[in-house]
Order: C-alpha cells, then sequence, then structure tokens
C-alpha cells in the first residue's frame, strides 16, 4: 500500500567503496572503541558548553537549524556514539551490492535523488543507477544540497519533496 517511497542521497551500495567511506572505514571498523573514552569525558560539560562546541563544529554550514543543535549533543553521550558508531560500521560492511530486485520490483514507487558532491554516494552511484534502471525517477540535485542536508537544508527538501509527491497526496 505504498504509494511512494523517496530516497534521499541513497546510500544503497558500496558505502565502504565510496570516497568518505574508504576514509571512515578503518576509523569505524578498527578504530571506533578508541573515540569512547574522549565522548565519556566531554559527557560531563555544561549543556552550554556542549552546545557551544556543536555550533563551533557547524561553522562552516551557511545556515543550520536550531533543533540541530539540540539533537547534536546527544552525541555527547557514550550510549549513542557507541549505538551510532556500531550501526554505521555495520554499513560499511553490509552494505555492499545494490538491490536492483527490488528496485526493479518498485520502480514506480521510487524516486532517487542524487547530490552531485555527495562523498558517501558518488555521481558516479547516479550515472550507473540510470543507465540500469533509464525508466525510473532517478534525480540528480542541482542545488548544491549536501548529503548531510538536514543540518541546513531540511525545509527546502521538504518543500521539494512536497512538489514532488502533491499528485500522490491528493490520492489519500
Amino acid at each position: 500500500q505504498v504509494l511512494r517511497s523517496v530516497l534521499l542521497f541513497p546510500t544503497i551500495e558500496r558505502i565502504a567503496q565510496s570516497p568518505q567511506g574508504k576514509l571512515m572505514t578503518p576509523l569505524l571498523c578498527k578504530l571506533r572503541y578508541a573515540l569512547y573514552m574522549p565522548v565519556y569525558l566531554l559527557s560531563f560539560l555544561p549543556e552550554g558548553v556542549k552546545a557551544s562546541l556543536v555550533r563551533f563544529a557547524l561553522r562552516g554550514m551557511k545556515t543550520y537549524d536550531e533543533s540541530s543543535i539540540t539533537t547534536s549533543i546527544n552525541l555527547f553521550s557514550v550510549d549513542c556514539i557507541a549505538n551510532v558508531l556500531y550501526m554505521a560500521s555495520q554499513e560499511m560492511m553490509k552494505v555492499v551490492e545494490r538491490d536492483s530486485t527490488t528496485i526493479k520490483q518498485n520502480l514506480k514507487k521510487l524516486i532517487f535523488y542524487y547530490g552531485t558532491g555527495d562523498s558517501w554516494c558518488p555521481q558516479q552511484y547516479y550515472d550507473e543507477i540510470k543507465m540500469d534502471f533509464p525508466d525510473g525517477d532517478i534525480r540528480l540535485c542541482e542545488k548544491g544540497l549536501h548529503h548531510a542536508f538536514v543540518l541546513d537544508a531540511s525545509r527546502e527538501m521538504a518543500a521539494m519533496i512536497t512538489d514532488w509527491l502533491q499528485h500522490d497526496l491528493t490520492k489519500l
């Protein structure tokens, strides 16, 4: 009963082989335990200091949603960061091949949205899936949005998706 599924900057294949994956896989799979102690120590900082550290980390973004600060403060929890790093390490090892069979079975229900400068899901992956599924709704971002769009472009992305799904939404 799914009308449509939108895959934004879809990391559905070869994550460890992507530019960011090549950089992060050794850290996530072998060195993640070394991050637990610094995070544990940082967890004792006052909330205001944690918020300042997050703002400092996001300083390169033109804008960011203030809710990103509140949410990112959770990363100062050892339990949270351990879960995040474990999940990411599993993704590096297990998200290898694109599931073309499932894509083919559901192609009319899928919208893929790839970035031009996405280091987790390079444009090459867009080119290849577009070639394999020429009739699919497979789009390439022309707005310069980032993989982590939720930090600085969530409203813009929501507006785009609403436009894409307008016809489907009228069926509800």
